[in-house]
């Protein structure tokens, strides 16, 4: 800002202030402005080569382009922020009350007032993407015959399957299984979480009705979904959820802390810090997060942690220094408030023999505890809603295997389709076109499933069912 000359004089001519106090452009002149003080007008005078900018209120170089001379109309007041009336408010533990509703003020604390030694330690495997023969082999020997829980069940996993590449025959050989299948969206593709609720809708629930439709997974154990490259989608995503009868989601990542945190409900404002800049704010009842809790890999710069796994640099290392850190990292929730332990895979980890041949050791590690159950999300969301003490674990229904719904294996050998690409309803796609193959036990359809099409009949848009408890329009064409 270029300086003024002192006051020269008062004014007795017919200027008059427009308020007590302020600077003020002349109508006459650029080189000259009104100060008043107590109502009383002073002229002033901008130095030598500068005028005085009418919009700024300040003396600027009489070359600089965004220059005004003489007074300008004055910008309207900034309009008062409407509070959301729907907005969460911080946790209220009285009124928030399990089966329903969980939360606590930072996070930490355990469901059920239970202590650290009462609580199965839980971890949760997942695995994100598509299934196909680049991997399924991969993440079946991980569920060895030998590898159970101290309840003698199996170990299973949660598969967030997205659909390009998918081979349904394949998913729904792991549904049979007894692995959880949730939903990943249908393209995986970037910045869906500056979206609106249509475009959640198309990728997620759009996504669920072609697992139900080309892997024969039953549409109400299709609780949960995690959106793509862990970005949540602000308010519009979990209006979806929640009107489209999910349960629960896994998008959300807890930075860096001194302890993990335990699943939450979304009726109360989040307990931890949102770095992703686009979780929800409002309040969600009846919506669960199972949030991912960073994995430390160094601590000495702001960076140096992962959601995922694959993310963690393990350049130069060995089997067993990658052995022992994930055995340190776990320990963070063991020695802890044993908040569950989510191990976020994708086919990026089983690249490097030397990750694999680890991850299958820390498995074998902790079979020896009898603290230690390795589940399904929704298996972890059923404990934290009704907590169960160790020594009750025996007859928590949600956990025994032998009384659990297995759906019958698919066909010997699913049918491989041809189909062309054509994203009928939706204009964000990028590779437009082209052939795609798909494997399933179920028919094939006349053009790949996709966007807002999940029967693949290249026909009209899709028209889905809504939450029965949801109070929102159906969303059609």
């Amino acid at each position: 800002m270029f300086s003024f000359l002192p006051s020269v004089h008062t004014v007795n001519n017919e200027f008059v202030c427009p308020k007590q106090e302020g600077q003020f452009a002349s109508e006459e002149n650029c080189r000259i402005f009104y100060q008043c003080v107590g109502g009383h007008p002073y002229l002033q005078r901008c130095a030598e080569g500068s005028l005085y900018d009418g919009l700024t209120h300040e003396c600027k170089s009489r070359f600089d382009e965004n220059l005004r001379c003489g007074p300008q109309p004055e910008a309207p007041p900034p309009e008062e922020k409407v509070a959301d009336p729907y907005a969460a408010v911080p946790c209220d533990p009285i009124q928030c009350t399990l089966p329903y509703c969980y939360c606590s003020e930072d996070g930490f604390d355990i469901p059920g007032g239970l202590n650290a030694n009462q609580v199965p330690q839980m971890i949760m495997l997942t695995f994100d993407g598509a299934v196909n023969d680049l991997n399924f082999e991969t993440y079946s020997n991980i569920f060895l015959s030998n590898r159970t829980n101290p309840n003698g069940c199996p170990i299973r996993g949660t598969f967030f399957v997205s659909h390009e590449y998918t081979n349904y025959h394949q998913v729904e050989d792991l549904y049979s299984r007894g692995h959880e299948i949730a939903v990943g969206s249908v393209s995986r593709r970037a910045g869906l979480e500056d979206e609106g609720e249509d475009s959640w809708i198309g990728e997620m629930v759009t996504m669920r009705e072609i697992l139900t439709k080309f892997a024969g997974v039953r549409t109400e154990d299709l609780k949960g979904q995690r959106g793509p490259h862990l970005k949540p989608g602000r308010e519009a995503q979990y209006e979806v959820l929640s009107a489209y009868g999910f349960t629960w989601d896994s998008t959300i990542n807890n930075p860096p802390t001194t302890r993990p945190v335990w699943p939450y409900s979304l009726e109360y404002k989040m307990p931890h810090e949102c770095r992703a800049g686009s979780c929800p704010t409002r309040s969600f009842p009846g919506v669960w997060e199972l949030p991912m809790n960073s994995h430390f890999k160094d601590t000495s710069f702001q960076g140096g942690f992962c959601p995922y796994l694959d993310q963690c640099n393990f350049s130069y290392q060995n089997e067993a220094e990658v052995l022992e850190w994930l055995i340190l990292d776990f320990e963070r929730h063991y020695t802890t408030n044993r908040a569950p332990y989510i191990m976020a895979l994708t086919t990026n980890w089983f690249q490097t023999k030397v990750l694999e041949d680890a991850l299958h050791a820390f498995i074998d590690h902790t079979m020896q505890y009898e603290d230690i159950y390795y589940v399904t999300m929704t298996e972890a969301l059923q404990w934290v809603t009704t907590p169960q003490p160790l020594n009750e674990l025996n007859r928590f229904q949600p956990w025994n295997c032998e009384q659990k719904f297995y759906p019958d294996p698919p066909c010997p050998k699913g049918e491989s389709c041809k189909l062309g690409l054509l994203p009928l309803f939706d204009n964000s796609t990028s590779s437009r076109g082209g052939t795609r193959y798909m494997v399933t036990c179920k028919g094939c359809p006349n053009v790949y499933p996709w966007v807002w099409d999940a029967t693949g009949l290249g026909q009209d848009k899709d028209t889905y069912v809504l939450n029965p408890n949801s109070q929102r329009d159906p969303i059609t064409v």
